[in-house]
C-alpha cells in the first residue's frame, strides 16, 4: 500500500516543476507579501532574473498567479505568519 503525502516528512511541501522556491523565515507576521518578497528574491544569488526583478514584474508574476504558498495561489496582499514559508514562483 502506498501513502500520498502533500507535504513531505519535514513539513515541507512538494516544489511544483520548473519553479524557483524560496524560503522566508520571519520573526514576526507581516501584512504584505509583496514587500517581504521582492526584498528576499533581490538578496538570493541564484536566479539573477529574480534578483533583478522589477515590483511591476513581480506584481504580474501576482496577478498571473505563478506565486504560490504551500500550492495555493498567493496575493500581492497575504499576510505571511511568523516562521517558515516556502513560496514557489512558477516558471522559473
Amino acid at each position: 500500500m502506498t501513502k500520498e503525502f502533500t507535504m513531505t516528512e519535514n513539513n515541507i511541501p512538494p516544489r511544483p516543476p520548473h519553479s524557483y522556491r524560496i524560503t522566508l523565515t520571519l520573526n514576526s507576521r507581516k501584512d504584505r507579501m509583496d514587500n517581504v518578497l521582492l526584498e528576499a528574491l533581490h538578496n538570493q544569488t541564484e536566479n539573477i532574473t529574480l534578483k533583478n526583478l522589477s515590483r511591476t514584474a513581480l506584481k504580474a508574476l501576482f496577478k498571473d498567479g505563478k506565486i504560490l504558498i504551500k500550492g495555493q495561489r498567493a496575493t500581492q496582499s497575504s499576510a505571511l505568519a511568523k516562521g517558515t514559508t516556502y513560496v514557489d514562483i512558477l516558471g522559473f
